[in-house]
Formats: structure tokens, C-alpha cells, sequence
């Protein structure tokens, strides 16, 4: 994303070394970013905050989604930021977004929320949060 001159710094967290770096960082902004849909019918990380990347039947980017993030911070750049996704891939995406805005802490779900498909076209059945037992729930 973006100029020649970005550089990302964004980390990888496997998700129960995630869910370990928001216990011990409870100043930790924790995203889903997921589309609506995604965040209420599948299911969310418990203490994870909702705002979409992409969303809507054109799977649109949220032009909205660095500015809701800052305002979530309350304007503080240095706070970490964790995303989570489906399978943490928008959440790179959406990490990149973040830094080239100024966030200086950004992580990213490796895996996401569901997993990566399984032989049977499967989620939550090979790795991520869910697969992991970490906790979540469906609203």
C-alpha cells in the first residue's frame, strides 16, 4: 500500500500469543475488522471492538476505518493496535492502513478469527482464534 518510502513494522501474533499481549497490555486497542455481517453471524473475539475494513455488497474499503480507529485511541498513535480478520489477511491490509497513518504499534492475528481452510474447505478447523479455544461469542 502506498508511497515507495512506507515501511511496514507491523508484527505477527499466532492468537494465543495475542490474547497473551492483551492481557498483559490492557491499554491494547483489539479490532475485528471483519464486515458487519462476519462480526455478527460468525461470531467475535470477546473484548474485541468492531470496524470494518471492507464491507458491504461490493465488498467496498471503509473510507471511515483510520479515523474510527483514531478516535477508538483517543488520537494516540503509540497505542497498540491488534487486528483480527477471518483468516489474517484484511488485517495486514488493514495494519498498513494504520501505520502509514502514524500508528506505531500495530499487530496482526495470524490465522484470524476462523482459520485458514482446511482439505474440506473448512474453517475453524485447522488454526485461529476459534480453533484455538480462545474465548469469543455470537451476538
Amino acid at each position: 500500500m502506498g508511497s515507495n518510502s512506507y515501511t511496514s513494522g507491523m508484527k505477527n501474533l499466532e492468537p494465543i500469543q495475542a490474547k497473551s499481549f492483551l492481557e498483559e497490555h490492557p491499554d491494547a486497542l483489539f479490532i475485528d475488522c471483519r464486515s458487519d455481517a462476519e462480526h455478527f453471524f460468525v461470531g467475535n473475539p470477546i473484548g474485541s471492538m468492531h470496524v470494518a475494513w471492507q464491507d458491504g455488497e461490493d465488498w467496498e474499503l471503509n473510507p471511515h476505518f483510520v479515523g474510527e480507529v483514531k478516535r477508538l485511541a483517543g488520537h494516540a498513535v503509540h497505542r497498540p493496535v491488534v487486528l483480527i480478520c477471518r483468516s489474517g489477511n484484511r488485517s495486514i491490509d488493514a495494519g498498513e492502513a494504520l501505520e502509514e497513518a502514524g500508528f506505531k504499534d500495530v499487530y496482526n492475528v495470524l490465522h484470524g478469527f476462523e482459520g485458514e481452510l482446511d482439505e474440506d474447505h473448512h474453517r475453524s478447523a485447522k488454526n485461529g482464534w476459534r480453533y484455538a479455544g480462545l474465548p469469543w461469542q455470537q451476538l
